[in-house]
């Protein structure tokens, strides 16, 4: 090592440099954290940069990678600032990392195949994955009972929130403030459409429109990082995930203050809204599979898998109603199972689909968000007038909203981390024998 010449440093630099490369892609495409240290490790492995030598650190905006022994040290910094969610881009990227290995790439086919996921375009252009937010939303509006003009109601003003939204960031507004203008402005048409009299439901879209900004791969990303023991990492998630909610709130709130502050009926329809299914099941997959593949264009999933989530997003709704209702065990439990289900057989559909499990269970899930309780939390808050109870229904409202998602996270994040863990063995004998093989073919260089 005292004699390394110049030309292998520089070599060693540039490995470093596409380590970190892959790990940015990772972090901007929103993955967990356990992910992101697999898959650089995956890489590193190609690399020929020993595990035993190699020290990775990820945080929310900044990776650090350190390659040294007893005579050299060598450190790279790599700054992680957008975050937004590519389902397909991180599927690539692990798929990249054992393809490297199988097929001996040279450092400038890897770099050339990273740059072609990075540049790659999104699998849906911008008023498409609009549209597939609309309808997301539409479809948890039907969820929570309304009617289907409500539906389309509540599609339109999620459609124009959304696009609210992107023309904000385009102009550069912050990112919270852009959550927060989208959501004034998709709660501000929904109260419009209350007005129209075409809708036996007509306040229904008021529970729905904004719901396109639920963070729901932030929660499940934080719970997964705290289970994993990425304590930092997740407890940054957490504080983003509560700052979007915020964000969202405020917007939610503005336009009702503006709005809506002398309208009692609204705040005693959510307040007598039934949690109980009247519609059948069919009606209630059929919404979910709405909710689903909406969501899925959002995080940019691929075309291919849009039916397979749209059944996941059944399985998940279909089995908390059964659990909840049929059973009686309540909607913590009933989204805990349904979660916990749809993770289950994801964890044998990843090897079906060639996919991360995530990929699969998030948007899967997402249509079990209780917006109901969530807007009677927000509503008791708005209106108090200083009634005995009224803190009461807010905060219990509100602790079992919170509850409920937590429990859908957990039940999406335990399957998987277990599943991991234990195939983690054999994944680690494949890449032993892959190893073996590049230096039988004299392909692997170690720094």
């Amino acid at each position: 090592m005292d004699n390394t010449s110049t030309e292998q440093v520089k070599v060693l630099r540039r490995k470093l440099d596409l380590l970190l490369r892959t790990g940015k892609l990772l972090v901007e495409s929103a993955a967990d954290t356990n992910r992101i240290v697999r898959n650089m490790n995956r890489v590193a492995a190609y690399l020929g940069l020993p595990e035993e030598k190699l020290h990775i650190d990820v945080s929310y905006t900044m990776l650090v990678v350190n390659l040294s022994d007893d005579a050299h040290s060598y450190s790279k910094f790599q700054k992680c600032e957008k975050h937004g969610i590519n389902m397909t881009a991180i599927s690539q990227i692990s798929k990249l990392s054992w393809r490297a290995i199988e097929n001996d790439y040279s450092l400038d086919q890897y770099e050339e195949e990273l740059e072609k996921i990075a540049n790659k375009k999104r699998n849906y252009v911008p008023y498409v994955v609009a549209i597939g937010a609309g309808f997301a939303c539409g479809g948890f509006c039907k969820l929570f009972g309304c009617d289907w003009i409500a539906f389309l109601f509540a599609s339109i003003c999620a459609f124009v929130g959304f696009r609210v939204r992107a023309r904000c960031f385009e102009f550069g507004i912050n990112h919270y403030m852009s959550i927060a203008i989208s959501a004034f402005i998709a709660t501000c048409l929904a109260y419009a459409s209350t007005v129209w009299g075409v809708s036996s439901t007509p306040y229904h879209p008021l529970l729905a429109c904004a719901l396109f900004i639920v963070p729901g791969v932030p929660l499940i990303n934080f719970v997964d990082d705290m289970i994993d023991n990425y304590i930092q990492v997740g407890i940054v998630r957490a504080v983003n995930t509560v700052l979007i909610v915020c964000a969202m709130a405020f917007g939610i709130v503005l336009a009702m203050r503006l709005l809506a502050v002398e309208d009692v009926v609204i705040d005693k329809k959510f307040s007598e809204l039934s949690m109980v299914p009247h519609d059948s099941y069919l009606v209630y997959a059929i919404a979910a599979a709405i909710s689903a593949m909406g969501f899925s264009m959002i995080f940019n999933i691929q075309r291919r898998l849009l039916w397979v989530v749209a059944v996941g997003g059944i399985i998940a709704v279909c089995t908390r109603n059964f659990v909840n209702f049929e059973l009686g065990y309540g909607p913590v439990v009933g989204s805990f199972t349904g979660g916990l289900v749809v993770s289950l057989i994801a964890v044998k559909a990843v090897h079906w689909f060639h996919v991360p499990n995530h990929v699969l269970t998030i948007p899967s899930v997402i249509p079990m968000i209780p917006g109901v309780l969530m807007y009677r939390s927000l509503f008791a808050l708005i209106n108090m007038h200083g009634v005995v109870g009224e803190v009461t229904t807010a905060v219990s409202n509100g602790i079992n909203a919170s509850l409920i998602i937590l429990c859908i996270a957990l039940g999406v994040a335990v399957p998987n981390i277990f599943a991991r863990r234990y195939i983690a063995k054999d994944r680690q004998r494949f890449l032993k024998e892959e190893l073996q093989k590049r230096r039988e073919r004299g392909k692997f260089i170690e720094w």
